[in-house]
């Protein structure tokens, strides 16, 4: 028997009654979890992605609950992003919800399904039709498929970690448990520990596999607490055979947590359970954690993922492209991402695939100017400090001329020359005034700074050696 319900923003209404269950105790119901969730994540997130969010029918027989999203963009965003959190939350609630789902509130929506908690436990056995075991995992777990080892661009920054992994993942039992990866944001962990899953579904589809974030071990533990079910809380994380837990860090300071985390860690290393985790920053560097989980964490392998380096962003970038099968972004827009957008890898992925986005729409490839205006937000954040004093010893450097020269009086070509360009640069790359610049360079007038990048924009259009020059250390100092 279905229940309707229908809410905008400003309550519930209609709605027959069923199971001691009426209209206004399922509108507090649904005030209380909005409520909790602005709290938890803040006003301005609840304001734009779940304010908007209504009441739909409510199935009594299965236990399901539709919240009717505007858009199906919405509707995908917040199954992904708060799925977990409504799920848990009304689960609280006592009206029986087993099920959240996010629907466009339009007709004919198409309804993404939050899985129900008791249907995440450990999985991997393969559907009988002889489906593959990696894309039986997926469709149970939301693992995805292309995050595997085959995709991960690997060099000296995080190939321990990357060999690692392969050895968590592989048939033969691995020399160490459990692995810790650690690195900055969107480096690559989380990465690899799908990667792991679904390379060790391949060869052991009968055994069980649990990923989960450090929030969410956290919450279903609260839960299991409230509803006085520990035991099949414990019973689900013990029976796992391969382990995968993203963002340890964020069980710092949470007491109880920790304590069934650590038990856990324990009994699965005991019974020869494998475990992979993941944090930002390295074991000893976790503040509010429990000494006896770092001592385990730190007593398996700890692998470092450090910070992409040109040809590595680069590579990336390229094997990119050829995934996408198109040849619409070129060799110089890859080469001015990889060069400008160094502070993770998911913002230089998500660069290119908004340039990808942009060349599919208006049919044509993307240039090097078109670049720069659609990603004017992004390459002005990552823009590096570049000081007055680099540009004079790049310049000095490349024209072979001491560096004292930048500063000196001397107007012979061979000094006078390279002094203009640094000039120009100093003027193009950095936030100095004209007076500052002048300065600088020996206390020469603003004027004199005028006049310097006037000749080098001309020389630019005229002399290719000159703009070569231009380029190359304006690519140097940038990277």
């Amino acid at each position: 028997m279905v229940q309707m319900f229908e809410k905008n923003n400003a309550g519930v209404r209609g709605g027959m009654v069923e199971n001691n269950m009426n209209s206004a105790e399922m509108d507090a119901a649904w005030e209380a979890v909005r409520g909790g969730l602005r709290r938890d994540i803040g006003a301005r997130l609840f304001d734009q992605w779940l304010r908007p969010l209504g009441l739909g029918p409510f199935c009594a027989m299965t236990g399901t609950l539709d919240l009717l999203a505007p858009s199906e963009f919405a509707a995908n965003y917040v199954t992904s992003n708060f799925g977990l959190r409504l799920t848990l939350a009304w689960r609280t609630r006592e009206f029986g919800v087993k099920e959240v789902r996010i629907v466009r509130r339009a007709g004919g929506a198409r309804a993404l399904t939050l899985v129900p908690l008791e249907q995440e436990a450990p999985v991997g056995v393969p559907e009988p039709t002889g489906a593959d075991p990696a894309s039986a995992m997926v469709c149970a777990d939301g693992f995805r498929p292309r995050h595997d080892f085959a995709s991960f661009v690997a060099d000296d920054s995080n190939h321990l970690a990357m060999t690692a992994a392969q050895s968590v993942a592989a048939v033969k039992t691995p020399m160490f448990n459990p692995l810790f990866i650690h690195g900055g944001t969107g480096l690559g962990k989380t990465h690899l520990l799908h990667a792991i899953a679904g390379a060790f579904a391949q060869h052991s589809p009968g055994q069980s596999i649990l990923y989960m974030s450090a929030e969410r071990f956290m919450m279903e533990f609260v839960n299991a607490i409230r509803a006085n079910d520990t035991m099949t809380f414990k019973a689900r994380l013990r029976s796992a055979r391969l382990l995968l837990i993203d963002d340890i860090q964020f069980i710092a300071g949470k007491g109880p947590t920790q304590e069934e985390f650590l038990h856990t860690i324990n009994d699965l290393v005991d019974t020869g359970a494998r475990i992979a985790i993941a944090a930002d920053r390295a074991p000893q560097q976790i503040e509010g954690v429990d000494k006896r989980i770092l001592s385990r964490l730190a007593g398996g392998l700890v692998a470092d993922i450090q910070p992409a380096g040109l040809e590595l962003r680069l590579a990336i970038l390229q094997a990119r492209r050829e995934q996408s099968g198109s040849s619409a972004v070129g060799d110089e827009v890859v080469e001015l991402l990889a060069r400008s957008i160094r502070s993770n890898i998911r913002e230089l992925e998500g660069a290119f695939n908004k340039l990808l986005a942009y060349s599919q729409l208006v049919g044509r490839a993307v240039t090097l100017d078109m670049a720069q205006t659609i990603l004017a937000d992004s390459l002005r954040a990552n823009a590096r400090r570049i000081t007055i004093d680099e540009i004079q010893r790049a310049c000095a450097a490349h024209y072979r001329i001491d560096n004292a020269e930048m500063r000196s009086q001397r107007r012979a070509r061979a000094v006078a020359r390279p002094r203009q360009v640094a000039m120009y640069l100093a003027k193009k790359l950095t936030p100095r005034s004209l007076p500052e610049i002048g300065r600088i360079f020996g206390g020469r007038d603003h004027s004199t700074v005028i006049h310097a990048v006037k000749t080098i924009e001309a020389l630019r259009k005229d002399n290719a050696d000159i703009d070569a020059d231009i380029r190359t250390l304006q690519r140097q100092l940038e990277g």
